[in-house]
């Protein structure tokens, strides 16, 4: 382990359920200055990867955004990718109505035509609710996924730009694609196209309810009547990625079976730290809007903390890309590379976990993976980030974007880190202040939200 003292409360060596961290160390006071410097570090990234892709990605004439984009900002490929357009609506909708500075006309009008582009084209057979995974430029379906992933982006898409509009029809449309979604996870998934084979396992992937669980989050937001509308829906989804934690509380897999258990072979033994790292923040907001502070402590013990263990990179620093839970060697090609998106969510993940927990561990977590991702990944020179790097950390596609990297995870990142450091700034610069210095400065308990 590359950051001291990890080892001494990690689960399984004395871990977190053997009485949480040390008084003395969870006063420990953290340092103002390091907050306040990786906040405006993380902001003027921020700035140059909206840049990038305000710039390069704009389609003018059909709308909506191209994704395939080499190093450079140039276009190697005009198909689309409904999920990533899904992504981009959503994205520029937040920024615009979280950070005033993206407060644009540019800004919105693009979110506003690649919303415009999804109504028209994402789905394949209207009015039914089946989206395509690829478009061509102009908008004529190319390919069909058997998930419901396509969906769920167009879903949060659609959600978001009725907050920024206020237009009720971009709400009708994520309301009812929501019920299409939950009918085909709970009720009848036939509609998906998936033929049913009898020698295929009837597994769970952890993919199915975070995602879910984060349209709950999406379309509950400051809404009483649908927060308690899918009030039922966030529990359930919530205990079937917790069935997720296998082998004793030592082991996060990413298929179980439909009733909770581990599956044989390299299904069964397939872990994904970035997946555990992303699940894990998104129970952490869950469980402090219901206030169980129990399920918090769970979720930081098993959700971040362990699959940081497994997944961190000894030799070459990074998190992993796959791994086998018995140690086996992946099947999977990339399994040790080291992507983008996994980093992006333990940032948000670790910094999350501090600002509810005040555990200056991790905050250190925190500064370990953004050094790291902020030195390999970036790019200084025309700006974005890199997806795909080797096991040492060295660049293997040049290219900033994809089939499935588009403008979402990296951006999304740096917003929420950004919004984070900024309310831990404001809390310990009043802490620090001569009125208030008898108290020790770490987060409340509800800092995350």
């Amino acid at each position: 382990m590359t950051v001291t003292g990890l080892h001494r409360w990690l689960p399984g060596e004395g871990g977190m359920s053997g009485g949480l961290r040390g008084q003395q160390d969870m006063e420990e006071e953290p340092d103002l200055e390091a907050l306040q410097a990786w906040k405006e570090r993380v902001g003027q990234e921020l700035d140059r990867v909206v840049a990038f892709w305000m710039e390069h990605s704009h389609d003018k004439e059909h709308g909506g955004f191209f994704t395939c984009l080499g190093q450079d900002g140039q276009v190697y490929d005009d198909l689309k990718y409904v999920w990533l357009q899904g992504r981009q609506v959503w994205v520029y909708c937040r920024l615009y109505r979280k950070l005033k500075r993206f407060r644009s006309p540019e800004l919105l009008d693009a979110a506003k035509a690649g919303g415009e582009f999804l109504l028209r084209y994402a789905r394949v057979a209207p009015p039914g609710k089946k989206c395509a995974f690829v478009l061509t430029r102009d908008g004529r379906p190319v390919k069909v996924q058997r998930t419901i992933f396509s969906e769920c982006f167009y879903t949060m898409a659609m959600n978001e730009l009725w907050r920024v509009t206020g237009e009720a029809r971009y709400q009708s449309e994520a309301v009812e694609m929501m019920d299409q979604i939950v009918y085909w996870v709970r009720e009848d998934p036939s509609g998906l196209g998936r033929p049913w084979l009898p020698g295929a396992p009837a597994s769970e992937s952890m993919a199915v309810p975070m995602m879910l669980l984060n349209l709950v989050d999406q379309l509950g937001e400051a809404d009483e009547e649908l927060a308690g509308n899918y009030a039922e829906l966030g529990d359930w989804c919530a205990q079937r990625i917790l069935r997720h934690v296998q082998r004793d509380g030592q082991a996060v897999l990413e298929n179980v079976s439909e009733d909770g258990e581990e599956l044989s072979g390299c299904l069964g033994r397939h872990q994904n730290p970035g997946h555990a790292l992303e699940a894990g923040w998104f129970l952490l907001r869950h469980a402090i809007r219901k206030g169980d502070s129990e399920l918090r402590t769970h979720v930081i013990d098993k959700f971040l903390l362990l699959p940081f263990r497994s997944g961190w990179d000894p030799d070459h620093g990074g998190l992993f890309y796959f791994l086998d839970a018995d140690g086996l060697c992946p099947a999977q090609l990339e399994w040790a590379m080291k992507l983008w998106w996994p980093h992006s969510e333990a940032m948000i993940a670790f910094l999350m976990g501090y600002s509810d927990s005040g555990d200056p561990a991790l905050l250190r977590l925190f500064y370990q993976v953004a050094e790291y991702t902020f030195r390999q990944f970036r790019d200084p020179e025309h700006g974005e980030w890199f997806g795909y790097l080797n096991r040492e950390g060295k660049v293997a596609l040049t290219i900033k974007g994809g089939p499935f990297k588009g403008c979402f995870h990296v951006p999304r990142c740096l917003a929420m880190c950004e919004e984070m450091l900024d309310a831990l700034v404001s809390r310990l610069a009043l802490a620090q202040s001569p009125c208030t210095r008898s108290t020790p400065a770490v987060p409340s308990p509800e800092g995350a939200k």
